[in-house]
């Protein structure tokens, strides 16, 4: 209904221009008169239109544009976390805690007088596949502490097959005893491992003494034998043992080798001027035609105080 108003509207406005057009300046005037006469006339019908209208049915307003967030429907499940692979926890045990003892200074059971400061020094080898940097540490593990500290850091880096000193300075207690100081090593992940095939702590262990003179010893450190040649069966076979020894201080010690055959060694004497570590060696050379079996060799202390070690066995496999 509206447009069709407006519709009529245009159509009476341009009929009436076209008149005044044709009849001159005075009929333009009163053309112009009758069109804002029919405007008028036009307006009040449209707003009467309206009002009738809207009170038929009320105008819906347009929404107006707001920024709102976007929502999902249904509402998105967040993402679970992803948890972290677990490493393997025997990575460093297996690969890293591997070391062996090569050397020590300060043979077992040297004798220091009360408060002696000394310096114990290990050589250790990396027997393992890792390169140990200075976040490993040396750890206080059993015994007597004597005066050092619980851990150290490895003072340098030392990579697989590497052999370093360990040095560690150390106090002799007040009190006469003899005391043992037992050391490890540690992974940054803190495992604990020590040298040799069942990874047993290195340790310092002294006697202490306020004597003028007091009593030295001889302590075993190991003993080792070889087989030459180490396989076949020659005419003749040597059999070698090797006995590494300590002595606790300057000292006078006197030793023989027993064997299985009683073809003992003569007694020798050795002397000393400090506390030192020394070898002693006894062969046994036997025939192909020489009887199989097992032998041994036993080494003896007769002096300054009797002292037998376990005997060092070997068995012969070839002839006889």
């Amino acid at each position: 209904m509206f447009k069709s108003i407006r519709y009529g509207l245009l159509s009476t406005i341009v009929m009436v221009t076209l008149f005044a057009t044709a009849c001159g300046a005075e009929s333009t005037a009163e053309a112009t008169q009758e069109i804002n006469r029919i405007e008028t006339a036009v307006a009040a019908t449209v707003a009467a239109q309206n009002a009738t209208q809207s009170a038929d049915s009320p105008a819906t307003a347009e929404p107006a544009f707001t920024q709102t967030p976007l929502v999902f429907s249904p509402p998105l499940t967040p993402l679970a976390p992803i948890a972290s692979p677990t490493l393997p926890t025997d990575t460093t045990q297996s690969k890293c805690a591997s070391a062996s003892l090569v050397s020590e200074t300060i043979p077992d059971g040297m004798v220091f007088k009360p408060e002696a400061k000394f310096t114990k020094t290990w050589e250790i080898k990396n027997t393992s596949l890792c390169t140990w940097d200075t976040n490993y540490k040396i750890i206080f593990w059993d015994g007597d502490l004597l005066g050092g500290a619980y851990y150290y850091n490895l003072p340098q880096i030392v990579a697989p097959g590497q052999t370093f000193p360990i040095s560690l300075m150390l106090t002799a207690p007040k009190e006469e005893e003899t005391y043992t100081s037992e050391w490890m090593l540690q992974t940054p992940d803190s495992t604990e491992f020590g040298v040799g095939q069942y990874s047993t702590p290195f340790y310092a262990k002294i006697r202490v003494s306020a004597e003028a003179k007091p009593k030295y010893s001889v302590e075993a450190i190991d003993f080792t034998l070889v087989q030459d040649p180490p396989s076949g069966c020659p005419a003749n076979i040597n059999y070698t043992v090797t006995a590494t020894l300590a002595t606790t201080g300057p000292m006078e010690f006197t030793y023989y080798w027993i064997q299985s055959d009683d073809n003992n060694s003569s007694p020798k004497t050795i002397k000393v001027d400090s506390a030192t570590t020394l070898t002693l060696t006894r062969s046994w050379k036997l025939h192909i035609a020489t009887n199989t079996g097992t032998r041994w060799f036993i080494l003896v202390i007769t002096a300054p105080e009797y002292q037998e070690y376990p005997r060092v066995e070997f068995t012969k496999t070839c002839g006889g």
